[in-house]
């Protein structure tokens, strides 16, 4: 008996370390300062100039601000439609790209639109749903 109870709770134990490895430990996004700081690694080939590189932090960090309030603010009223977040979602990132077509040049930009911006895209892991990326 004693046995069996070890048993099944290794296997409980291992049911839970496996779900908060693939991404079910509620969904948690990092802070926005560790957020900026993996755009700005990613944007360092751009080699900006130190003038160009705090516009780019004050716009990423802007966006990201905004783009949490509005997830907050659109939970807190109960609304949970996908689409609804993802037109948002879009605004405040098409206005993020407004100002970045201020700061890079178009090279950069083209870069950044084509490259850079789909790898910041959180990954979503395989399995049931079937949903549309």
């Amino acid at each position: 008996m004693k046995k069996m109870f070890l048993v099944l709770t290794a296997i409980l134990f291992a049911g839970v370390v496996m779900v908060n490895a693939q991404g079910g430990g509620g969904g948690q996004r990092p802070p926005i300062p560790e957020r900026v700081k993996l755009v700005m690694e990613k944007l360092e080939p751009f080699k900006l100039d130190e003038a160009k590189k705090t516009q780019t932090d004050s716009v990423f960090t802007q966006a990201y601000r905004t783009q949490d309030a509005k997830r907050e603010e659109m939970r807190a009223a109960g609304n949970q439609d996908r689409d609804a977040m993802r037109a948002e979602m879009q605004k405040i990132n098409a206005d993020r790209d407004e100002k970045l077509k201020k700061i890079f040049t178009e090279e950069q930009f083209k870069e950044w639109k084509e490259k850079i911006e789909p790898t910041l895209r959180p990954q979503r892991q395989g399995g049931g749903g079937g949903g549309n990326n």
